[in-house]
Parts: C-alpha cells; structure tokens; sequence
C-alpha cells in the first residue's frame, strides 16, 4: 500500500460557509493531486459536531490540534493570515511539524517533475 504524507490545510477562511468550504476543497484537490493526503478540519469536522455549542467547538478544536499534530506537513493556503492561521503555525512548530505555503508544495511538486 502507498501511503501518501498527510498534509494539513489551514487558511483564512471566509466568514460564508460555502464559499470557504468551495475554497478547502479546491486547496484539498490541488494537495491530492501533488501527492498528499489532505487533512482539512473544515470540511470534515463541522459535519457532525455542532459548531454553536461550546463543549462541541472545543472538540472541534483539540480535534483539530490532533490531526495537525499526526500530518507531516501544514499547508498555508491563500495569502491572508489571521489568528487561525498563526495559531496552527505555532502548533505545527511545537510538534515539529514542517510548514509550507501552497506556492511551496506546488512548486517543489513541479521541481521534482520538470515538464
């Protein structure tokens, strides 16, 4: 079996629901495609727990905290940056997980693979 490296997608998302679950799946595909295993709480998690509840969101966030933890790599995508995005960072550092930016992965992706 292949085990491709799982790599966690984080951004500033959109206060619009749908369009930031438009953009995570866009981010996800590009990473599948690069040869990663996208890990995108925001597409996965708000299915079944309920955001409104604090019990529940604090869940949400150590669930969260978990899965970037288990990735081998945190993917920055898009180009703002807000509290979100600076949290899973330090995160990421703490646990000694690399990070990059989208532009990063793709680009080592295409230097591996000169057309």
């Amino acid at each position: 079996m292949n085990h491709k490296p799982w790599a966690y997608v984080t951004a500033t998302w959109s206060a619009d629901r749908n369009r930031a679950k438009r953009s995570a799946k866009r981010y996800c595909r590009k990473l599948y495609e690069a040869g990663y295993t996208p890990i995108c709480p925001l597409l996965l998690l708000p299915e079944f727990i309920d955001m409104t509840s604090a019990d529940e969101f604090k869940d949400y966030m150590d669930m969260s905290e978990d899965m970037l933890r288990r990735s081998r790599l945190l993917v920055v995508c898009g180009t703002a940056v807000d509290e979100t995005v600076l949290t899973d960072i330090a995160i990421a550092n703490r646990f000694h997980v690399a990070s990059s930016t989208m532009r990063g992965v793709l680009g080592v992706d295409k230097s591996k693979n000169p057309e």
